[in-house]
């Protein structure tokens, strides 16, 4: 109950509205309502990209720390942060393409979901061009933090408030009522 309090109190963070509209118009100049937003967004896959691409960096990286910390194996574990850095680009840019969709509400978690994720996305370069193996754990360690809470932030987006739910589909008839503790936008 302790975290979920947490989550839903960024839900009215109001301090990170300001920043998070400038993103918001930015990314909406850049990308426009032409075919690359609809594409980077996943009309052409029938739902957004960006929960796709997160597993490469959120899989390369917790699999980095096992290979460390629990097969003392640093230079797999290397090689799998720097997969986890390549995947980091085209990640931010499909939520950024899906950031430009959001209500204010949802501006205020992604915000925060971006940063946590970037934050880890630095550690983790830390890590990699560390040369002292210690140290190197340790900004490993400090990344993967980062990246939990980046991961339940956007869990929150997406499960909690609906971020890029339902877009393209229509529900089926077929699919009968919701199971029992189930509705929209809540979880449990």
């Amino acid at each position: 109950m302790f975290v979920r309090r947490i989550l839903e109190s960024t839900e009215s963070l109001r301090a990170v509205d300001g920043p998070a509209a400038t993103v918001q118009r930015s990314v909406r100049r850049v990308l426009g309502r032409g075919g690359l937003d609809r594409f980077l967004r996943g009309a052409w896959l029938g739902h957004p990209v960006h929960p796709l691409l997160v597993a490469v960096p959120i899989g390369a990286w917790t699999c980095s720390s096992v290979l460390d910390i629990g097969f003392d194996q640093p230079v797999a574990a290397r090689r799998l942060m720097a997969i986890g850095l390549a995947a980091t680009p085209p990640t931010v840019v499909t939520g950024l393409a899906d950031f430009s969709r959001l209500d204010p509400t949802q501006r205020r978690v992604a915000l925060l979901h971006a940063g946590a994720n970037a934050v880890a996305a630095g550690l983790y370069l830390r890590a990699v061009t560390c040369r002292n193996r210690s140290a190197s754990r340790a900004w490993a360690c400090a990344g993967l933090t980062a990246l939990a809470a980046g991961g339940a932030l956007g869990g929150h987006l997406s499960y909690a408030l609906g971020a890029g739910v339902g877009r393209w589909q229509q529900t089926s008839a077929e699919s009968g009522p919701e199971p029992a503790g189930v509705r929209a936008g809540h979880v449990g």
